[in-house]
């Protein structure tokens, strides 16, 4: 087993910890940016997604525990993700997500297994696999956008309000929930809550 302050698993867990803390803050920007266009739900999306991608940068922080008190080094690449169109965001969000499912986290679960890392290469390759779910989210929010079909869809659905939790049922949501005031921004379609909730 390689000696840990020497491996290359030690400097892919700070890569990958800087990314996850990054991919944190993007989509929270991105999410102040979907509110801001009145975009309730998109905004849920990408605060629900940060929050998941927190635990992440934990679960690699905790694995560089024997590193405690030291700096360990790194370089590497990170997007710049910036746009005032929501559905190009997204889209952003869904390219580095499956980046990291295809490419990154798997080849630094395999250098962690050549290294004797078995537990840090498990935690790779797991976390690779939510971050395909992470870019299948991001993409279905994106061809809802992008087709005009976040707010209505071609069968009678259930859509319920992100603020009170009203059910309303029709081909489409309501421009204003009737129980809360709040704007069609806030209705997703019921099948999708549950991922969020």
């Amino acid at each position: 087993m390689t000696e840990f302050s020497k491996s290359r698993t030690k400097d892919n867990l700070m890569r990958a910890f800087a990314g996850e803390s990054q991919a944190r803050n993007r989509y929270t920007f991105a999410a102040s940016a979907a509110k801001k266009n009145g975009l309730y739900v998109v905004s849920a999306i990408f605060a629900f997604t940060a929050d998941q991608e927190k635990e992440h940068a934990e679960i690699f922080y905790q694995h560089l525990k024997e590193m405690a008190g030291g700096t360990v080094w790194i370089d590497g690449g990170y997007p710049v993700d910036i746009s005032d169109d929501i559905t190009v965001l997204l889209e952003m969000a869904r390219h580095n997500e499956y980046e990291e499912h295809e490419n990154v986290y798997p080849a630094f679960g395999e250098t962690a297994k050549e290294e004797g890392f078995q537990r840090i290469a498990a935690s790779f390759m797991q976390i690779a696999e939510i971050e395909k779910t992470h870019g299948d989210r991001f993409d279905r929010y994106a061809q809802l956008l992008k087709s005009g079909n976040l707010f209505v869809s071609d069968v009678e659905q259930e859509w319920m309000c992100l603020n009170c939790g009203h059910i309303h049922k029709g081909p489409a949501a309501p421009p204003v929930c009737p129980v809360c005031q709040h704007d069609q921004g806030y209705f997703i379609r019921f099948e999708l809550s549950g991922r969020l909730l």
